[in-house]
């Protein structure tokens, strides 16, 4: 099929492209330049169509208020305690953007990027590149990044790899923020996550390098449950979760299923780790796709990644790449 390129908007003086991909079973993904962001995924249902993600209807409210809706977060996603790391004898302080910690890259990292994009029609995929120069939010390196989407009838597949001139920390995240069903919160989604145990968190939200069991506590997810509580109060969810060794690749690592059971998505990825995360967080002030509003548990993600804060927990899979190790990485999700 033809995917259709359009101008939607500015960012720094680059022109923000849209590419649109559409699947011989109706599905539609609008995909922006901007962090390579999923703007919109519209799914059929049977009174129609459903958008299932959360995003918005004009590129300002993406400079101004996304918290990464849809988009990759890195060069390291999730957070780096005190913002720094050591490689090879030295130390390198990075930009701070939430308190003491680094999140997703730092406020200019690759999801507040505007990459370029080059359609690929006999594949019905876009591949978007970016090339980031050495010491970008303090990270070492010249690192080129290349991220491919590819649309087939209701997945979308995303690979994601990386060079690098220097040893350098990378570990990407797709930060898609999904809702299934056609209500303002998530929480009666039903969820499951081949995960027996999670990374334990300090009070400053960075793993503390503890790997704990999670039988017994909320984030056992292994039995699909609600993001509720038994007696039907909201469970907050932002939580690392290890999954399971020795699985095959070939078997979904999550199933989510919306509330009216009309939509199912479930995620595969070659990654160790997922961030499990129900909008603690999410605030928006203005409107989102089809004039919505996003305030709390408003979208779930599952970020596939490797475990957080890894360049300070030797234990935890290795995020340093280098000349001899390029990144690579991919995943694919089913909405039907």
């Amino acid at each position: 099929m033809t995917i259709a390129v359009s101008t939607f908007g500015n960012h720094h003086g680059k022109r923000v492209d849209q590419f649109r991909l559409v699947s011989n079973t109706g599905v539609t993904v609008d995909l922006i330049g901007y962090g390579v962001a999923v703007r919109d995924w519209r799914v059929p249902v049977v009174d129609g169509e459903r958008s299932v993600v959360l995003g918005f209807d004009d590129f300002e409210a993406y400079a101004k208020h996304s918290p990464h809706f849809g988009s990759l977060a890195g060069r390291v996603a999730n957070r780096i305690k005190d913002a720094s790391f050591e490689l090879g004898g030295k130390t390198y302080k990075l930009a701070a953007n939430v308190g003491t910690l680094q999140l997703h890259g730092g406020d200019e990292g690759l999801g507040r990027q505007v990459w370029d994009g080059q359609v690929d029609e006999a594949n019905n995929a876009v591949r978007f590149t970016h090339f980031s120069p050495d010491g970008a939010m303090g990270y070492p390196g010249n690192v080129n990044f290349a991220a491919t989407y590819t649309l087939k009838g209701n997945r979308l597949r995303l690979e994601l790899s990386a060079t690098t001139d220097q040893a350098t920390p990378i570990s990407l995240v797709q930060h898609q923020y999904f809702n299934l069903g056609t209500s303002d919160t998530v929480l009666d989604h039903t969820i499951q996550v081949n995960s027996s145990a999670y990374t334990l968190l300090g009070d400053d939200l960075a793993p503390t390098g503890a790997i704990l069991p999670s039988r017994g506590t909320q984030y056992d997810l292994r039995t699909a449950r609600t993001m509720r509580d038994s007696a039907g109060a909201p469970v907050d969810y932002d939580i690392g979760m290890a999954l399971d060794t020795g699985r095959s690749h070939a078997d979904p690592i999550a199933t989510v299923v919306g509330p009216d059971k009309a939509l199912t998505l479930k995620l595969w990825t070659d990654r160790p780790g997922v961030q499990v995360y129900n909008g603690v967080w999410t605030d928006i002030p203005v409107p989102g796709l089809n004039g919505k509003n996003y305030g709390k548990h408003s979208g779930f993600c599952l970020e596939d990644q490797s475990f957080a804060d890894a360049v300070h927990n030797p234990h935890f899979p290795n995020v340093i790449h280098s000349p001899d190790r390029p990144y690579r990485h991919w995943c694919e999700f089913e909405i039907a």
